[in-house]
């Protein structure tokens, strides 16, 4: 009985220490990683406002955090990077909305001029199907069969097949919907608040 104590004192022990081990491994990876991994986001972020605002060389002069509720009184929230060229002339803003695709969180980023026409868009995070909803990338773009590229959502861009004008991405048409809702609610983060002279006014947009 006594050798058998020992034997799981001793299977504890050893579990124990390579716990303790692999947490202290662990731990220095997130250190060692979570830095380069902020920067990749960091310089993807800049990058991509540079092209949804069709501008290699831009300042970013401010950025607002907007919290709007939805239609059923939830809080979003969308961050507004205000913009200006070389020349210090205003060109718009980029926004990032976020809402829920077909394969989870679809974060866009949307580049609008000052009266609000859409300059361009990119994808910062998504996970939707690949061959299909993935397609997002590139079908609104100026090229694509959907293009939203110089509309301006004052009323909201819809696909055609819920009476819009915008076609929708082929069998994705749930991903299609969550796109332009992300653009709609972009527009209003960006235009609205302005219209009230706040950040974060109460104007609801879609759900």
């Amino acid at each position: 009985m006594k050798k058998l104590e020992s034997s799981l004192l001793n299977m504890v022990l050893v579990l124990t220490g390579v716990a303790v081990i692999m947490g202290a491994i662990l731990a220095w990876v997130n250190s060692v990683t979570s830095g380069p991994i902020a920067d990749q986001k960091e310089k993807a972020l800049a990058d991509g406002i540079k092209a949804v605002m069709q501008c290699d060389e831009l300042t970013v002069t401010s950025t607002d955090t907007v919290k709007q509720p939805d239609n059923k009184g939830k809080e979003l929230t969308f961050v507004v990077y205000h913009t200006q060229n070389a020349d210090k002339q205003n060109l718009g803003a980029a926004v990032e909305s976020t809402t829920d695709g077909f394969g989870g969180k679809l974060r866009v980023l949307v580049g609008f001029n000052p009266d609000g026409t859409i300059l361009g868009y990119t994808l910062l995070e998504h996970a939707e199907t690949p061959g299909l909803g993935a397609k997002a990338d590139k079908w609104f773009q100026a090229d694509g069969k959907g293009s939203i590229i110089g509309l301006t959502p004052a009323e909201p861009l819809v696909v055609s097949k819920d009476g819009g004008q915008v076609d929708a991405i082929t069998a994705s048409t749930i991903t299609s919907r969550a796109f332009l809702k992300a653009v709609n609610n972009a527009y209003n983060a960006y235009k609205k608040p302005q219209a009230d002279g706040q950040t974060g006014a109460t104007e609801q947009i879609e759900n």
